[in-house]
């Protein structure tokens, strides 16, 4: 029944900056859960950011100060705001949704950082 859409993936150079962004539809209830989580090529999905229904947010040490996670509780929307990008966050960028019963995966969008 739920949805899970992402966008605003692409290449970008070093230094610059992408907002993407994650829209679980379908559901007449509002997410208690969202996160953003990436995966390079042979490595392990690592979660990045993430944000709960009380907006308290958590960060991996490797972009704090550089990405900036928020939602949109009507819309059951979340964003990343990505900036001073790094060629090590070239991976699939994944949205994980979180409802009381059952949780969701995006297809995930290709984040590629290089000159």
């Amino acid at each position: 029944q739920v949805q899970v859409v992402e966008s605003g993936g692409g290449l970008v150079q070093p230094g610059g900056s992408l907002r993407l962004s994650c829209a679980a539809s379908g559901s007449i209830f509002s997410a208690y859960t969202m996160a953003w989580y990436r995966q390079a090529p042979g490595k392990q999905r690592e979660l990045v950011a993430s944000i709960t229904s009380g907006r308290s947010t958590n960060y991996a040490d490797s972009v704090k100060g550089r990405f900036t996670i928020s939602r949109d509780k009507v819309k059951n929307t979340v964003y990343l705001q990505m900036n001073s990008l790094k060629p090590e966050d070239t991976a699939v960028y994944y949205c994980y949704v979180r409802f009381t019963s059952r949780d969701y995966w995006g297809q995930g969008t290709q984040v590629t950082v290089s000159s």
